[in-house]
């Protein structure tokens, strides 16, 4: 079986599990009936429309 030839130190494997606690910004597009900004796939939330139509009563 394979041996690690050195210790791993904390601040390597602290390093590199804080790689997933990375915040991101979510993705944002355009409303193409309002102009509003808006998160992508979500119904606007200042007019309502999604795909086409009016999904929510605004």
């Amino acid at each position: 079986m394979a041996v690690p030839k050195r210790k791993v130190s904390k601040s390597k494997t602290r390093s590199r599990r804080a790689s997933n606690w990375t915040l991101v910004a979510p993705a944002r597009s355009l409303c193409p009936r309002c102009s509003q900004v808006k998160q992508p796939h979500i119904v606007c939330g200042s007019c309502g429309w999604y795909n086409g139509r009016q999904a929510v009563e605004v």
